[in-house]
């Protein structure tokens, strides 16, 4: 690894600050409405052959990523952010052509006093 990147995927897609809004929390105040969530998603993927063909069939479409996460996000329900996290990746490495990812989840507003509260998490898709 190098950055936290494995090392056969040098090349890393960034999509950051999404934002989505979703029922998220433990609390049953937080179960009746809907809060903004951030992420940040680092995606390892290799560009040489969307650079060569200069086509975004062999790109990954981060336009597709971010509309798929959002729709994911402002559907669910979960009580805990770490479940959130996890679905979210185990839905980006299941659906794109992505080996790993560092995803970063935002909780604005989560604690009285603090600007940002969330967690960062790496997962890897596993081969069979």
């Amino acid at each position: 690894m190098r950055d936290g990147v494995p090392q056969d995927s040098s090349d890393v897609l960034y999509l950051h600050d999404l934002e989505a809004d979703c029922i998220i929390g433990i609390w049953d105040w937080e179960r009746q409405t809907r809060q903004t969530i951030v992420f940040d998603l680092d995606m390892a993927v290799d560009i040489r052959a969307a650079a060569a063909s200069d086509d975004i069939r062999d790109a990954l479409d981060y336009k597709a990523v971010a509309k798929r996460v959002v729709a994911f996000v402002e559907s669910s329900e979960f009580r805990l952010v770490e479940t959130l996290a996890e679905r979210v990746a185990e839905l980006v490495l299941q659906e794109f052509p992505v080996p790993w990812l560092r995803l970063r989840l935002d909780k604005r507003g989560a604690i009285r006093g603090a600007g940002q509260v969330g967690l960062v998490i790496e997962r890897s898709r596993t081969t069979p």
